[in-house]
């Protein structure tokens, strides 16, 4: 699958012009060429039932893992890096999530190209160092107004 575009055989230019290297497009080619549907092994596919029940066990552990990627959006652990896992897990059987995971991946690499392009980095250089002169001059204001006080008085324990 070619990231950069839905046509096959166009090549992804990179931030400063440079296009991917030969092997990245023949593994694109190869992702195209093998389509959308499911991975399951052949002798799977041939028997209704033994398919049915595959795509039923592959849905059960992609949720498991969704389920345990979205609980880490607010727990410790990277959350979004383990749904995509379990998107991929269901992109072995689905063509939905195929679908998502190409839309997605294409997005990715357009954003990356994006935060590579000097004026890009250099607008956010700007304004996050707007943002932290404004938060230490907000915090000077702060402790010249109020001093610094604990929350809490050590001397009454």
């Amino acid at each position: 699958m070619n990231t950069g575009s839905n046509k096959p055989g166009e090549a992804v230019m990179g931030a400063h012009g440079a296009t991917l290297d030969k092997s990245q497009d023949e593994r694109d080619e190869r992702d195209e060429a093998r389509g959308l549907g499911s991975r399951a092994p052949e002798f799977i596919k041939a028997r209704r039932v033994l398919h049915l029940s595959w795509q039923v066990g592959v849905f059960v552990v992609g949720l498991a893992v969704v389920a345990a990627g979205a609980a880490m959006l607010v727990l410790p652990g990277p959350g979004w890096v383990v749904i995509f896992g379990g998107m991929a897990i269901w992109a072995t059987e689905f063509v939905w999530a195929q679908l998502v995971l190409r839309w997605t991946k294409r997005k990715v690499t357009e954003a990356a190209q994006r935060a590579l392009d000097p004026r890009v980095r250099r607008r956010n250089l700007i304004l996050t160092s707007i943002g932290v002169v404004i938060a230490v001059a907000v915090a000077g204001v702060y402790l010249w107004k109020f001093g610094l006080q604990m929350p809490w008085k050590i001397k009454d324990q």
